[in-house]
């Protein structure tokens, strides 16, 4: 199956100040996204921030960046609704009024970092149906062996398609740590036929991501997870982060998925914005 990869431009916590490189303005990132685009990334994480750099759920920004995004190039967009930390629950589930082909679904809530991270279950359950009525395929990121069971009931329940798309994270501070033993602990408790990619935060980043395509899984690349391209080296924007994922996945034999067919994979057909 070819290797589906994701650009994850932005991010909640860095800013120019971590590296100058990070797109936070709507133009800059969908420049990043296309540029992504023609490095290869079949899918574009988006995260918004305001004029201040702050993570932002303001559906006007929402729609500038994907219309931006949607001039550019015909990429899958997947617009996280977890936004920040610092933003209320209701409103960063508001962003899929805006109907992306793909947002993302936090199934729990959990410590990250110094922070809390706050995904009340009855909420959950109101944005999984919002996204089951709209037509949003969910992606699922867990951060632990519990929100993969979360998961599985709301499928069970009827909130979430049959074929589940998760990414696995790992490294984030109140969550699993990036380790090899982790990644295949929950790779191995997936559902049958679910599709997926590891996260991997930091110094970590580059061996799971090796690690989790040589276990079948899809890539995810990009300033969100990591702002260097090596020890001490901060990345130059999101490109050369893109491109060495793919240049991975070549080296081991594997075939770049398109946008097109990610979404025939996914069971859509590619939306005009």
């Amino acid at each position: 199956m070819p290797v589906a990869i994701t650009v994850a431009p932005t991010g909640p916590i860095a800013t120019k100040a971590d590296n100058p490189s990070l797109p936070t303005t709507p133009a800059e990132i969908a420049d990043a996204v296309a540029e992504a685009y023609q490095a290869g990334a079949a899918v574009a994480h988006i995260h918004l921030r305001d004029d201040q750099q702050r993570p932002t759920a303001d559906l006007r920004t929402g729609r500038e960046v994907m219309d931006r995004i949607a001039e550019r190039c015909p990429i899958l967009v997947q617009l996280s609704t977890g936004v920040g930390m610092d933003v209320p629950f209701e409103q960063r589930a508001r962003l899929v009024e805006l109907r992306p082909q793909m947002a993302t679904l936090n199934p729990c809530s959990m410590s990250f970092g110094t922070g809390q991270f706050l995904n009340p279950p009855d909420g959950v359950r109101r944005l999984a149906a919002s996204m089951r009525d709209l037509g949003i395929l969910p992606e699922l990121e867990i951060y632990d062996t519990g929100h993969l069971e979360v998961c599985l009931r709301l499928r069970d329940e009827g909130l979430l398609p049959e074929r589940l798309q998760f990414s696995i994270v790992l490294g984030v501070r109140g969550g699993m740590a990036a380790t090899a033993e982790n990644l295949l602990t929950m790779v191995r408790r997936l559902p049958e036929g679910a599709i997926w990619q590891v996260i991997a935060i930091g110094r970590s980043n580059l061996e799971l991501t090796a690690i989790g395509l040589a276990l079948g899984g899809n890539a995810r690349a990009g300033l969100e997870d990591t702002l260097h391209l090596r020890r001490g080296v901060l990345a130059d924007g999101n490109i050369p982060l893109v491109e060495r994922t793919a240049a991975l996945a070549r080296h081991l034999d594997l075939t770049i998925s398109t946008s097109e067919k990610f979404a025939a994979e996914l069971g859509f057909g590619l939306q005009t914005i």
